[in-house]
């Protein structure tokens, strides 16, 4: 006769006594510590530290506008490279005839890759001649964007195209371009990538004077 008590009830094995270790808790998922935020540029604090009249050199390395340096030096610290730049894209979208003018007679020639004006140094200084004689001051283009080998045929179509516009029309597009300039200048600066160019670096692109000078001594011909 089979009663409850010699039921022999099976007995729970636990892991330790299956493998004579003791048991493991199952692995956790793996989780990532917070992520943290991107560092500044390396020389972004000296910027925001130096003396005003550093910091404007600095600035007009990337813009000659003494107006868009000081509102832009005024404005420190940034805390960080997009604040510095928002704030150079303001301030140069701010700025006024007079110091758009100032700033179009300091700008340097565009920068093109070596052996570029070789290659073209006849049809580089046409362009550049008939750039000047319409509008009175020098070409200015961002070529930031584009690639090295196809910089110059960008440049002689835009000198081609914006030939084409009125007065206010190339104006507004100059003042974008030098926009654009400051802003890579600038950028580039900050993170040690580069050194901005106040002078023509390529003496074989020096521009001819236009047959027909502009009567306002401030424009640079």
């Amino acid at each position: 006769m089979i009663t409850a008590d010699s039921v022999t009830h099976p007995r729970t094995v636990s892991p330790a006594d299956a493998h004579g270790s003791p048991s493991r808790r199952p692995a956790l998922p793996h989780r990532r510590g917070p992520t943290l935020p991107p560092q500044n540029p390396p020389y972004l604090e000296h910027f925001n530290a130096a003396p005003a009249q550093e910091a404007r050199r600095t600035l007009l390395a990337c813009l000659p506008s003494p107006r868009w340096a000081e509102r832009v030096t005024a404005h420190r610290p940034y805390p960080d490279l997009s604040a510095l730049l928002a704030a150079a894209d303001e301030a140069a979208y701010d700025l006024g005839g007079g110091d758009l003018a100032g700033a179009l007679a300091a700008e340097p020639l565009p920068t093109l890759p070596e052996g570029a004006y070789l290659a073209a140094s006849t049809a580089l200084s046409a362009a550049y001649a008939a750039y000047e004689a319409r509008f009175g001051h020098t070409f200015v283009i961002c070529l930031d964007d584009v690639p090295p080998g196809e910089s110059l045929d960008r440049l002689l179509a835009a000198i081609r195209s914006r030939l084409s516009n009125d007065p206010d029309e190339e104006r507004t597009v100059a003042a974008e371009e030098l926009r654009r300039l400051a802003r890579g200048r600038l950028a580039r600066t900050l993170q040690g990538r580069d050194q901005p160019r106040r002078a023509r670096t390529r003496p074989s692109a020096r521009r001819t004077r236009p047959t027909a000078a502009p009567a306002d001594p401030s424009v640079h011909v």
